[in-house]
């Protein structure tokens, strides 16, 4: 058992904060498939922007399992510290400061991993924050803001000094983007300095490299992000290599179809009949990525403005392929 604060962990399987993915049904499915906790997407702390439908959407949390945790990003230490608290209020029952996100829209903000470069204003945001919040307090972040300048041990003692109940940390600098290959020997290291909860994200895209990251690094867990695109059930896969030592046996395309077709549903029901469809497309891409048959498929799907005519569309696509799979049985 894993335990964030109050709240204990089935498993050390985390779905990472991903901003325009792990939404509501997205978090949902992945929790279904085997996710011990789903990060919301980023919200950004100045709380003048939560009028707006993204970030309405962004702090819709009905109906979700607990433990329910939010993420922030802002480089404001009081501005944050409120932003914890209102989102306290909402529901939120953990708190993540991002200091991981490399885009350049929150960067140029001085906020995400951007934050790394000013540890004094990181120690402002944490005490603040952690200070304020009614709810436990996490941190997210990266190995530094460049491969020259890679503090996140420093940072790391610093949270957990403060007061943070656990840290995810990205095997990349802020500099590094998503390019080239996550190191995991910073993680590492932290691991060995930390009595809290400590967790490896960065290329975990496999039950293999999985077992091999928590093996090499010790860590207490591990934040599976871009490999859950279109893969929801990455969790289970994991977990049950963990759990046995074996993979288990890949998705029919029935049980794949079920899957998209529930999750497509789920994205019309949330977003409604506009944005639902068009929300989808990028989701359907992800599954469909791989196959090569679907190329067209996807061109296609990608014209398709209702909520009808999408699941209808899918409907057609893998029909022929489940009875082939039937027959082939």
């Amino acid at each position: 058992m894993l335990n964030i604060g109050p709240y204990t962990l089935d498993n050390p399987l985390i779905l990472a904060p991903m901003a325009g993915v792990t939404d509501r049904p997205f978090r949902q499915l992945c929790r279904q498939h085997g996710a011990a906790l789903a990060v919301s997407e980023m919200v950004i702390a100045d709380p003048d922007f939560w009028q707006t439908n993204k970030s309405k959407y962004r702090l819709d949390h009905a109906g979700e399992t607990g433990p329910i945790s939010v993420q922030i990003a802002g480089g404001d230490a009081q501005m944050l510290a409120q932003a914890a608290r209102l989102n306290a209020d909402n529901g939120a029952q953990l708190i993540d400061i991002n200091m991981g996100c490399p885009a350049k829209k929150v960067c140029n903000k001085a906020a995400g991993s951007a934050l790394m470069k000013d540890e004094r204003l990181v120690q402002d945001i944490l005490e603040a924050v952690v200070s304020t919040s009614p709810v436990p307090v996490t941190l997210k972040m990266r190995t530094g803001w460049s491969p020259e300048h890679r503090n996140a041990l420093r940072i790391a003692k610093m949270a957990e000094d403060i007061g943070i109940q656990a840290i995810a940390i990205h095997g990349r600098t802020r500099a590094c983007k998503y390019e080239g290959h996550a190191e995991y020997d910073t993680i590492a290291e932290i691991k060995q300095q930390l009595r809290i909860p400590v967790f490896a994200n960065g290329d975990i895209d496999s039950p293999e490299k999985a077992a091999a990251v928590l093996n090499y690094t010790q860590v207490d867990g591990l934040l599976i992000g871009r490999a859950a695109q279109g893969c929801p059930w990455i969790f289970d896969d994991i977990n049950h290599f963990l759990q046995t030592g074996q993979k288990r046996r890949p998705r029919t395309p029935l049980e794949i179809a079920n899957i998209l077709q529930g999750h497509v549903s789920a994205l019309h029901q949330f977003y409604g009949d506009t944005m639902g469809p068009r929300i989808a497309r990028k989701h359907v891409g992800w599954y469909l990525g791989t196959q090569a048959q679907a190329t067209e498929f996807r061109r296609q799907f990608n014209t398709l403005e209702s909520p009808q005519q999408q699941l209808e569309a899918l409907e057609k696509y893998f029909q022929p392929i489940i009875n082939k799979e039937e027959v082939a049985a």
